[in-house]
This record gives C-alpha cells, structure tokens and sequence, in this order.
C-alpha cells in the first residue's frame, strides 16, 4: 500500500489542486475514472456544449435579421460537421491534458472508478493507497428520475447527446433548467422539432419571475414549450418515444411524441460513488458533501470543491474553490469561500446572465430599491430593436449596496461581468456608475438600469 502526502479525486478544478501540490514537492496521487479525463466543463459541458450553441447563435441571428431589412437564406446545416468539430476539439484537448500529467513531477495518474475502503484509505483498479490530505472534485452526472419506463427506452442526457452523429427530427426534453433551455435552443435551430416539458410553473427557476416568463415567451416561437406538465411515463413506439405527461393545476393527461428524448432536470453529486461513508465524510440529504466555510468536510484534512459539495456547481465557481483550499492548505491562509458575488449565464436565445440575490431573496432581509432598464431604451440597443431584453437590478436602500443584478438579452455574460467585479471589490452603485461607459454601446445599459432605480 502507497502512501501520498496529497491525493486529489478529480481532474477537472482538481487538477488546479494536484499541480500545486505537486509542484510543492508533495508526492501527489490525482484519481479520474475516465475515459475522458479534465472534468465535465471540457467534455460534456461547458466547452462542447456552448461550441455547439454558438452555432446556434448565428443560424437564429440569420433568421432575425429581417427586422433589420435584411433577407437572408440558411441552404443547408450540416449537422455531422457542426458535431464532429465539438468532438474533435474534445479530442485535442484530451492530448493536452494527458502530455501536462505525463510531464508532472511528483505525481501519479490513476485512471479508474476510486472509492474509499476505511479512513483517508482508497482503492483503484485494486490498488489501495492512503492520503495525508485528500480534496475530493469528484463532479457530479445527470439525475435520472423514475419515470415509469423510462429505463426500457433510449434516452439522452447531457453526456450522450454529444454523440449523435444524426441531427433527430424531433425531440423532447424532460426538464426546464439551463441544459434544458440551451440544448432546446441548439436543436431548434438545427431545424429539429422541440418541446420542453418542465414540471414547474415556469422555466430556469433560479432566475427572476419576469425573466423567466420572458425566457419562455421567446422560445415558444421557435419550440413548444409546457410548463406545469409532469412526465409520468415513458413508452417506445413505431416511430420513436411518446411521453405520458399530467397537468400540476388540473390534473389533465396528454401524450407528447418525438423521435428521441433527452433528460435534463438536473444533477447529482458523485459522492455515493466514492462511498465517503467509509471515511466518515457527512453528506446532506441530496448526496452532496457537506462543507463549511473554508471547503473542509466534517474530517480533518479532508476538503470538497465544485459540484462534489453543491453549493454553486458552475466551473467558474469550482476554480475558485480550487485556488482557496490551496492556498489554505499548502500556504496557511485562512481565507473563507464568498458566494455572493458568483456570476452564472444561461445561453439560450436570448442570453440570460444573474449575479447575487433575485428580488424576492432580497426582500427577506432587506429594504430594497429596484432599477430596470430595457435594451431599448438605449441608443445601441435601439439601433439592434431588441425590444424584449432589459436588466434589473435590486439594491439595498440606504447602503446601496448592489445585492442583485439581472439581465436578458444579447451579450447578457459579458455584460454583467462589470457588476461583478464592482460587487466583488466591495462598490455600490455609485463606484460603478463613476465609469465613463463608451457612448452607444450595450455596457449603457449597466449605467441606465442604476439610473433608473426607485421605490418599488
């Protein structure tokens, strides 16, 4: 039995953690089941699918274009060649990630499915190992719910979707959140018939009530989209998948069919799958690990980060957590993990992109001031008649500490990153507004929104 100064589960953040303790001088295990090793961000998530979207993009700007005296014609959408060049960058990433580890000093690659034996003691492939400190990123996988029959048809999630090498002429999606709306809004404009089933009364439940409504106001032009409809059963058929759903208010039965099916309606922590139990390691009811404020776990020496704990699963956020536990752990720092500030966009068509509190978190524990400002109420959101998206930000009233910001509409991710780096350094709203913002330029929109705040 070997024994590591550090052992990392995970080589997506993981891999943050395993360079430094290995370029420490620490002897360093890091453990990923493959085959596909660098974390779900660069294999069946972020990556992959926004290169799939941006695709998108284009072919629904293209189809708009006509509001501004523009006719233009899509002849063909290759389907195989859009997917074979997001698995082909998979594949070059892949080389790069595997050539860094076989350079890395001081560290051993394990590549299988690891689980822990007894205390700070894991087994791989057979092979047994103990850590002095061990940070668990494991991930997280799509969350299967039981639906009757769902278990005797071919249904996609997230992971499998990337490898259709067939654009499906129709396809329902089981779910509302983000994966939801950005894989319906990729198919849609692949020319697939989509419907959105979500069990919810309205779409992305973590985004304001307004924006959600207007989320799904726009992609009901180009998709079907049912909220209040839950999926109870699922069959095969002649020509693909029929789905048995029930209305939440009246309690009325519908059948949907398509030729495939894909579940998105959320995920779910790997920590059973490491079976954390056997090293004492608390879970929460959902399965994810508990942490507190400094990402350690209820055993000493023992730290879980990105969407292993659950607390905000974007790999942004898993980065971050990444660089705190090393600096805590390898540097003797005491700095606490800080989730107020944690940006995250949701790209479908339009872009939805949210930083801090909605307005109804807000409201439980502060006095709030709310600002909105629509993209076309400003000169370059005028001369691209967006006339749907706006912003909306919720400010606390005598502080005017920003506690929320929110906006739908092109280039929503870029443009809250302002927000979020003046939240971050502490700013209210009068050091943002203090900017000089390019005149026109959608960043007037940040500059308008806090103008335009009041009583409400």
């Amino acid at each position: 039995m070997k024994n590591y100064d550090v052992i990392v589960i995970g080589s997506g953040a993981g891999a943050i953690i395993s360079d430094e303790a290995a370029a420490q001088g620490l002897t360093t295990a890091l453990i990923d089941k493959g085959p596909l090793i660098g974390g779900t961000c660069i294999n069946w998530g972020c990556i992959p699918s926004k290169m799939l979207i941006y695709t998108a993009d284009r072919i629904v700007e293209i189809e708009e274009a006509r509001k501004l005296g523009i006719e233009a014609e899509i002849k063909n959408i290759d389907f195989h060649s859009i997917m074979k060049r997001m698995r082909n960058s998979r594949q070059e990433s892949q080389v790069h990630i595997i050539e860094g580890i076989k350079q890395s000093k001081n560290l051993d690659f394990y590549e299988g499915e690891g689980y822990f034996v007894d205390d700070y003691l894991l087994e791989v492939n057979g092979k047994r190992f103990k850590g002095k400190r061990i940070f668990i990123a494991s991930g997280s996988r799509p969350f299967i719910p039981p639906i009757k029959g769902l278990e005797n048809v071919d249904y996609l999630t997230n992971e499998s979707v990337l490898e259709l090498k067939d654009r499906p002429d129709s396809l329902i999606i089981i779910g509302g959140g983000y994966i939801a709306v950005e894989y319906g809004h990729f198919f849609a404009a692949m020319g697939t018939k989509v419907t959105i089933l979500e069990m919810a009364d309205r779409l992305v439940l973590s985004e304001e009530v307004e924006i959600s409504n207007l989320l799904k106001g726009e992609l009901s032009k180009r998709m079907g989209v049912h909220t209040n409809t839950l999926a109870e059963e699922v069959k095969g058929s002649e020509n693909g998948i029929v789905v048995i759903t029930k209305d939440t208010k009246t309690g009325k039965r519908r059948e949907f069919a398509a030729q495939r099916i894909m579940m998105a309606v959320g995920r779910r922590s790997n920590a059973d799958k490491l079976k954390v139990e056997n090293t004492g390691v608390e879970t929460d009811k959902k399965g994810f690990i508990k942490v507190n404020e400094y990402l350690e776990t209820n055993r000493q020496d023992i730290f879980a980060i990105g969407d292993a704990n659950g607390q905000q699963m974007f790999r942004h956020m898993a980065n971050r957590e990444a660089e705190i536990v090393v600096q805590n752990a390898f540097y003797g720092t005491n700095i606490k993990v800080d989730y107020s500030a944690v940006p995250h966009a949701v790209y479908s068509h339009p872009q939805v992109a949210s930083v801090g509190m909605t307005e109804a978190q807000a409201r439980e524990g502060h006095d709030v001031l709310l600002g909105r400002m629509k993209y076309l109420d400003i000169a370059k959101g005028k001369a691209m008649i967006e006339k749907e998206g706006f912003a909306k930000v919720i400010v606390e009233k005598g502080s005017n500490q920003i506690l929320g910001f929110h906006i739908i509409g092109p280039y929503a991710p870029e443009l809250i990153q302002e927000v979020v780096n003046a939240m971050t350094s502490g700013g209210g709203m009068e050091e943002l507004g203090q900017g000089i913002h390019i005149h026109p330029s959608l960043s007037e929109l940040i500059q308008y929104t806090l103008s335009n705040i009041g009583e409400s």
